[in-house]
């Protein structure tokens, strides 16, 4: 048996007992037909061949163009995101590809997924850790107090530490370098590297500020709320991302990767080990 849903009261101007329902509004775009405008600038007339992707993503997030050192800052940081190898966004891409070689995007999709807490995501939480930190007061002080309170509860301070990129994360000596000469390079800057200095000396092991600490840090001077930072990894790693999957199409490894995952998976499990 079917039932009729009612309707639902109508507005003002169509019935009463309801007020009109805000109208929505985006600052970002809007299109006619023979122009589109990004942020108030026509696409085609002042962006396509004037302006670079980098600056582009700039004035979506800021609502402006950046001047010459933000330019340079701004770039600095997506570049060093793009690309890092075959890390575990990677891997899910190609896997995802090699099952499903009729939607790029989808394989796109599953590598950004994978930019959790450990791969690109810590930007988010060191940017949020620097820019609640206290704005007075002494910074060696807050750092060793921020760095007591993650060891307290067993908690990875973010932004710290590389597996492979020791004793310094070259990508970092960079940014810090560029930071300076551009005019960012502040007290978020300097608050994560006392940070490194007071969780180096607690955990007796260097524990140098990596790409996504440093990455945090000048965000956070370039006033990208912590909510954002994260869309910056999100946006350059799926440039690298197409690059891969384009290497997949032309130099396949994922079906070596299934079938050796597959086989020492099966013998583990026929010899009886967990």
């Amino acid at each position: 048996m079917s039932h009729k849903i009612p309707s639902p009261p109508r507005g003002e101007g169509q019935g009463e007992g309801r007020e009109r329902t805000k109208r929505s509004h985006s600052s970002l775009g809007h299109s006619t037909a023979d122009q589109i405008f990004v942020r108030g600038h026509d696409l085609a007339a002042d962006l396509i061949g004037k302006v670079s992707l980098g600056d582009v993503a700039f004035l979506e997030l800021k609502g402006r163009l950046p001047n010459h050192h933000e330019s340079v800052m701004f770039n600095a940081l997506a570049v060093t995101l793009v690309e890092h190898g075959l890390t575990p966004s990677t891997i899910a891409a190609r896997l995802t590809y090699f099952g499903a070689p009729e939607a790029l995007q989808a394989a796109v999709a599953a590598g950004l997924l994978g930019m959790g807490d450990r791969f690109g995501g810590s930007i988010e939480q060191a940017a949020r850790i620097l820019q609640e930190a206290p704005a007075q007061g002494e910074l060696r002080a807050t750092a060793r107090s921020i760095v007591e309170a993650h060891r307290a509860k067993k908690e990875i301070i973010p932004g710290l530490g590389h597996p492979i990129h020791k004793p310094a994360d070259p990508r970092t000596t960079r940014l810090f370098e560029l930071a300076d000469q551009h005019g960012f390079s502040g007290r978020h800057v300097q608050l994560i590297q006392l940070i490194a200095e007071e969780a180096t000396r607690a955990y007796a092991r260097d524990l140098p500020v990596n790409a996504t600490g440093a990455i945090a840090a000048i965000a956070s001077e370039m006033e990208f709320p912590w909510r954002v930072t994260r869309g910056l990894a999100v946006m350059a790693r799926a440039i690298g991302l197409v690059a891969h999957l384009q290497e997949e199409m032309n130099e396949p490894m994922a079906a070596e990767i299934w079938s050796r995952t597959e086989s020492e998976a099966s013998s583990d499990a026929s010899s009886g080990h967990d």
